[in-house]
C-alpha cells in the first residue's frame, strides 16, 4: 500500500516539505511517480526517513546525510567508514577533554596559590599568538564579559597583565573544548571570586556526559542503519539494496 508524503511526515514527526527535501538530498531513495504526478511512497521510505532521524541527533545532520546516500548507492563500505570516523571523531573529543581537565586544574591552581601570578603584560597581538588565536577572538571574549583588559595611556592599546593572560588561557582551553560563554563565566567567576574549582568540575563533568549522550544516540542509530541494511540484502530491492 502506497504512502503519501503526509503519512511519513506524520510517522517521523516533520512536516511533509521536510519529507521533500529529504528526498531531493539523497536522504531517501528516489520516489516513483504515478500517472497523475503525485510521489509513491512505499515502507522502504519510511524505514529511511526513520534511519536518518535516528542518526542525526548521534551524527550531525551533514555524516547522517552522507551515510544515507551512501546506502542508496549501493555502497555498504563508504557508509561503514562514515560511522567509524564519527565514532573515532568522538574518541578524540573525549581525549581532549581528559588533557583539558588535567591543564585546567593546574591552572586553576593558580588562584589559590598565596603567590601573585607574574609574568609579562601583553598587547593583543602578542597574547593571540601565544594563545595561537586570532586577535577578534580576544575582543569577542571581552566583550562577553570574560576578559576585562587595562588600556595604555595616549595609545589606548588593549594590554593584558599575568592575571589576564592566566584567564585567556582559561577560556581558550574551554573553548577548545566546545564550552559556551555562558558556561565559561561562572568558572572565571568561582575561580576569581574564591579560588573555587566546583564550577569548573560541574563543566566538565557536563561535558563528558553530553559526550555520553552522543554515544548513546550514535548507538541507536547504528541499530536502525544495521535493519535497514540488512533488509536491503534481505530483499535485494533497489536502491537500499547494498548487496550488487
Amino acid at each position: 500500500m502506497g504512502l503519501r508524503p503526509v503519512d511519513l511526515a506524520r510517522r517521523a514527526g516533520v512536516s511533509t516539505q521536510l519529507v521533500r527535501n529529504y528526498e531531493a538530498s539523497g536522504i531517501l531513495p528516489p520516489a516513483p511517480r504515478s500517472d497523475t504526478g503525485y510521489r509513491q511512497y512505499g515502507p522502504e521510505h519510511l524505514q529511511a526517513l526513520l534511519t536518518y532521524r535516528a542518526l542525526y541527533p548521534g551524527f550531525g545532520a551533514e555524516t547522517a546525510t552522507e551515510i544515507m546516500r551512501a546506502v542508496h548507492n549501493g555502497d555498504e563500505a563508504l557508509a561503514y567508514r562514515l560511522v567509524d570516523a564519527a565514532h573515532a571523531a568522538l574518541h578524540e573529543q573525549r581525549l581532549a577533554t581528559d588533557a583539558a581537565s588535567e591543564a585546567l586544574g593546574a591552572l586553576a591552581a593558580e588562584y589559590v596559590d598565596e603567590q601573585p601570578v607574574t609574568g609579562p603584560s601583553l598587547l593583543v597581538g602578542e597574547l593571540a599568538h601565544r594563545l595561537g588565536v586570532r586577535t577578534s577572538a580576544l575582543r569577542v571574549w571581552e566583550a562577553a564579559g570574560l576578559l576585562a583588559p587595562s588600556r595604555e595611556p595616549g595609545t589606548k592599546y588593549r594590554r593584558y597583565g599575568p592575571e589576564e593572560v592566566r584567564d585567556a588561557r582559561i577560556i581558550h582551553m574551554l573553548r577548545q573544548g566546545r564550552y559556551y560563554f555562558e558556561q565559561i563565566k561562572p568558572v572565571l567567576d568561582g575561580l576569581r571570586r574564591t579560588g573555587s574549582t566546583d564550577a569548573l568540575r560541574t563543566a566538565i563533568a557536563e561535558r563528558r556526559a553530553a559526550h555520553d549522550r552522543q554515544t548513546k544516540a550514535m548507538l541507536y542509530g547504528a541499530a536502525l542503519l544495521h535493519e535497514l541494511i540488512t533488509a536491503g540484502q534481505q530483499d535485494g530491492s533497489a536502491p537500499t539494496a547494498l548487496a550488487q
